[in-house]
This record gives structure tokens, sequence and C-alpha cells, in this order.
């Protein structure tokens, strides 16, 4: 049996005892990790591709050690200019183990099950609260009095003319 599995932005494909080199996951060596983000799990006759993933299918891993990764060296440079720039970086890996590969219809641990229920009874104590809480009704806006109309404006008078002489 086989599954497709989504960890650090890659996808990977897993057997029963595989080891795998993926992006850190922060737990000691020895810790045990469980994959809910299966994007299929199949064997050679027949595959089962989730949509975006498996229901109720998990992949059980343990963590073997925390690696680096190789150096890889960023050299730039613009040519005539006298400009060099060399860094280099190393990423942080995780060394995994996979013990077991949970099909559909597989229960989730108790713990994760555990803690959105606790979740759940504090959110209904909250809406009861607030059901129960009577409701402050907005004041009434004061209406504005009417603007007064404004005085027709008067016409200038005929300018006279000069008397000419």
């Amino acid at each position: 049996m086989f599954a497709v599995i989504k960890t650090g932005g890659k996808q990977y494909k897993v057997r029963k005892d595989d080891v795998l080199v993926v992006e850190k996951i922060n737990l000691e060596a020895g810790a045990s990790v469980d994959f809910d983000s299966v994007l299929m799990i199949g064997d050679d006759e027949k595959a089962t591709i989730g949509a975006p993933v498996v229901d109720g299918a998990m992949v059980k891993a343990d963590v073997v050690e925390q690696t680096r990764g190789d150096k890889v060296v960023i050299f730039k440079k613009k040519r005539r200019k006298n400009h060099r720039r060399k860094n280099g970086h190393r990423q942080d890996l995780t060394v995994i183990k996979i013990t077991d590969i949970l099909a559909d219809g597989a229960k989730k641990p108790a713990k994760k099950a555990a803690a959105p229920k606790a979740k759940a009874a504090k959110a209904d104590a909250d809406t009861a609260e607030k059901k129960a809480a009577p409701k402050k009704k907005a004041a009434p806006k004061a209406k504005a009095e009417p603007k007064a109309k404004a005085a027709p404006k008067k016409k200038a008078a005929p300018k006279k003319k000069a008397a000419e002489e």
C-alpha cells in the first residue's frame, strides 16, 4: 500500500518503512508525527484520490533525526562594476520513517479530538450568555432642524454711465 502526502509545501509518495528527508518539523528525535493531508492512497489494484484530501486517511511516522542540508552558495556579480556578493544557505531538514498508513475510517487520536470539544463547550457557554443578556437598543437619532432658506440674491444695480462732456 502507498500514499501521497503533502508536507512542507511538497508532495511525497510513501510506503510503510520508507525513510524520507522532509522540511523541518518541530519535534524531537523519537517523537511520532501524523500526516492528515493524504492526497492519494492506494495499492496495486485500485487507488483513492482525494478532493483535495482523502477523508479519514492518515499516515503515521516517527522522527529519526533533525539535520541540515548541503550548503547552497549564492554568488552575485555585476560585470565591469567590481560588484560581487557571496552568500550561503543550509536548509533545516527532518528525517522521518513511515510506520503506518491508515486508510478510510481511521480514527484520529483522542488528544486532538478532546481539544475541539472543550473549545466547542466554551463557545456554547459564550453564546448562551449572549442570548441571556438583554439587547440594548440604539438611541434614536435627533432629527436635524430644517435649514432656513437662504435669502434671494439681490441683483446688482445697473452701472451708471459717466456723463460725457
